[in-house]
């Protein structure tokens, strides 16, 4: 009797009647949730991350880093199916997950992951991952050979990316540690900032640079970029809670009102310092703001989250004018000098606004802001080793099979022409 009952109701509502038998039911209402933060997440990809790069790269390479993009998202996504969410899911040691889930094989269309579907959850984390290695890109165009980059993916993203979502997501080594970090400070942002500043290194400078300008050719389109990132990593950050809940609503507010307080710390510094604010300067504040939130968004409390706001907008702008000149590099899209070093702070700050006392949600039982402030250093440290030693390996590699870097007469002319036989602009 009791089937017969759920296969009405199954037919009422239009869930399978399967979907009960675990003992969970979908609720529809976190299902469609889920549904519109995934795509919001992929959004911040494509077109996200491809105008607000294109916009600052000279307009003779701006079909290249689009392509990069579009090609690398793809690569991931084939990558993450075939074995990326098993071994960054699955049970497994502290550093990999298992290989039970291969080709998604052992999972149903009717499994759930709490109230929604498991397979959109399986798109959702996919999409951090494809996220992640478009953001090296922006550290190594205007002079990457498109195939060695290819190459440097598979190898990064196996080696780096899946350990480092095993051991802060899928219950690896910094997970059972305590390490707080809810949408990506450590697993996104400072992973991929430090892969690609040891491939600018690896790179080396462009040719001329510190003797021509190189200004951004589009800066409306990379005001366009930002303008979708902002909006899609509202299904970054508040799609991270899993469900609509209060975590969902507080990762909400603090996101919006972290990103209002870089842009304005940012552009109020640079006022200061260069006697006019600038649109970059604007996006770049709001993308440093949109990064130190990342990690803290679901536990710290709103004022917490405008104090670490205000903090990234003003060490986003050293981390691109001082840090960089420091560092002698040339990280064409600043991903060190934002998303490394405010990843960074705000994965530091977590450990302090989490603090009740702080209007934070609270540590868990026993822990206390020194030691939850240890294990963050903890794992910023093992997230910078691992990505750097990682990130060589795979360039090294690459470089090996077929050469890191293009010839300077095809960077002179351009990579849209040599190495994609197409012009943006005609």
């Amino acid at each position: 009797m009791r089937k017969q009952w759920l296969a009405i109701i199954s037919i009422i509502v239009g869930i399978p009647s399967c979907a009960f038998a675990a003992g969970n039911t979908v609720d529809k209402a976190d299902t469609v949730f889920m549904l519109i933060n995934t795509i919001l997440v992929i959004f911040m990809t494509i077109p996200g991350i491809a105008l607000f790069y294109g916009g600052l790269l000279r307009r003779k390479n701006v079909l290249s880093l689009m392509s990069q993009v579009i090609v690398s998202f793809s690569l991931v996504c084939v990558l993450w199916v075939i074995y990326g969410y098993s071994m960054a899911f699955e049970a497994g040691n502290p550093f990999f997950g298992g290989l039970t889930q291969v080709m998604l094989k052992n999972l149903s269309i009717t499994d759930l992951n709490g109230s929604f579907y498991k397979l959109i959850y399986v798109v959702f984390q996919g999409a951090f991952g494809c996220i992640t290695v478009a953001l090296v890109v922006g550290a190594l165009c205007e002079r990457v050979r498109f195939s060695a980059l290819l190459i440097f993916i598979v190898l990064w993203f196996t080696a780096s990316y899946i350990p480092m979502a095993h051991m802060v997501w899928g219950g690896g080594w910094l997970a059972q540690d305590g390490a707080l970090d809810f949408a990506g400070g450590t697993v996104v942002h400072i992973n991929a900032a430090v892969a690609g500043l040891v491939g600018a290194y690896l790179l080396g400078k462009r040719s001329g640079f510190g003797k021509e300008a190189f200004k951004p050719h589009n800066l409306p389109m990379t005001f366009i970029g930002t303008a979708v990132l902002y909006i899609g990593w509202f299904g970054f950050n508040v799609g991270s809670a899993g469900a609509v809940n209060a975590i969902a609503a507080l990762a909400l507010v603090n996101t919006m009102v972290a990103t209002a307080g870089a842009v304005l710390s940012w552009i109020s510094s640079e006022w200061l310092l260069r006697d006019k604010p600038s649109l970059l300067g604007a996006c770049s504040g709001c993308i440093a703001g949109l990064v130190a939130i990342t990690p803290a968004a679901a536990t710290v409390g709103i004022g917490g989250a405008l104090v670490i706001g205000v903090i990234a907008g003003f060490i986003g702008l050293w981390g691109v004018v001082v840090l960089k000149r420091w560092l002698r590099v040339d990280d064409v899209c600043d991903v060190f000098g934002v998303h490394g070093v405010c990843g960074i702070v705000g994965c530091l700050l977590t450990s302090i606004f989490t603090a009740s006392a702080l209007g934070g949600t609270g540590f868990a039982e026993g822990m206390t802001i020194l030691r939850q402030f240890g294990i963050q250093v903890i794992s910023i440290l093992v997230c910078v080793v691992w990505s750097a030693v990682t990130a060589y390996f795979s360039f090294k590699i690459a470089d090996l099979a077929v050469g890191l870097r293009i010839s300077v007469e095809s960077e002179r002319e351009g990579l849209d022409i040599t190495s994609h036989g197409e012009s943006a602009y005609n």
